[in-house]
């Protein structure tokens, strides 16, 4: 084990974190850009891609952190350029959901062909258990920058 210590070793996983976050918003703005997009909406496509159900335009802007007329915007460009598409809510009429579309899977799949294989590799050498820690860190902080947003934003 090094002889860092833990302020040391805390330091430098907060600037590895965000030197992680800069290049990583570099990158999706280079995704974007490739696949003709906005970076906020492939952010978003990459949030809907996690998801498992459709959403309404109001839950896509908490998931983006977008005003709602932002969200409607986005998902305005998101269906012209055919990732999305809108369908009355069967439980409720007056609702509309918004759910990704197969058109653009090829394109996407595509472009993210090389990056994943990098992505991937980049994790080769991690046994399981490291992988699992990494896992339970990004969580982790994913929690806290949510709670932080809503505590800065007044929500």
């Amino acid at each position: 084990m090094s002889d860092r210590t833990r302020t040391e070793a805390l330091a430098g996983v907060t600037a590895a974190a965000r030197r992680h976050h800069a290049v990583y918003t570099l990158f999706n703005q280079a995704m974007a850009e490739q696949l003709g997009l906005h970076p906020t909406d492939l952010q978003c496509v990459s949030l809907l891609r996690l998801e498992t159900r459709p959403h309404t335009t109001g839950e896509i802007a908490k998931l983006t952190g977008l005003t709602s007329g932002s969200a409607t915007r986005l998902v305005d460009r998101l269906e012209r350029a055919r990732l999305v598409e809108r369908r009355s809510d069967p439980r409720d009429r007056r609702r509309t959901l918004v759910s990704l579309t197969m058109h653009r899977s090829p394109d996407i799949r595509a472009a993210w062909e090389a990056p994943a294989r990098a992505f991937d590799q980049a994790l080769d050498d991690f046994t399981d258990e490291e992988l699992t820690v990494i896992e339970r860190y990004l969580e982790r902080i994913t929690g806290v920058g949510t709670e932080q947003t809503t505590l800065m934003s007044g929500g």
